[in-house]
């Protein structure tokens, strides 16, 4: 487990479309995302699976769909990004930061607390 001292770390993994896949690691990237702590200074650091991935949803009535309509059953391709967080802080600026530059209505992601061993 780690110290007291030493900041949570969180994995945020997202869908994204393709064609939205740049302008949101952009956004994350600028909200703290992808920092790794110590002496190497990397920055930007992601893991991303860009074909292959192929998401599904129907959107309800109150639904305002960026892609697709509402009652019709939607596939669309995307990307699956994975990346870290150092700190809450940072993990809730990032995630704020993937809200507003995502294109979906409901953007499909997670944060998982991570162990240091």
């Amino acid at each position: 487990m780690a110290s007291s001292s030493t900041p949570t770390k969180y994995q945020l993994s997202f869908y994204v479309p393709p064609a939205h896949l740049e302008a949101c690691k952009k956004a994350i990237f600028a909200a703290g995302a992808g920092c790794y702590p110590g002496s190497g200074n990397y920055t930007e650091a992601c893991y991303t699976i860009v074909h292959g991935g192929v998401g599904q949803f129907r959107p309800g009535k109150g639904a305002n769909p960026h892609i697709g309509s509402v009652g019709e059953l939607e596939t669309v391709q995307e990307a699956r990004v994975e990346t870290l967080c150092v700190g809450e802080d940072v993990a809730r600026r990032v995630v704020a930061a993937l809200k507003q530059a995502h294109p979906y209505e409901e953007v499909a992601y997670q944060v998982v607390k991570m162990e240091d061993f």
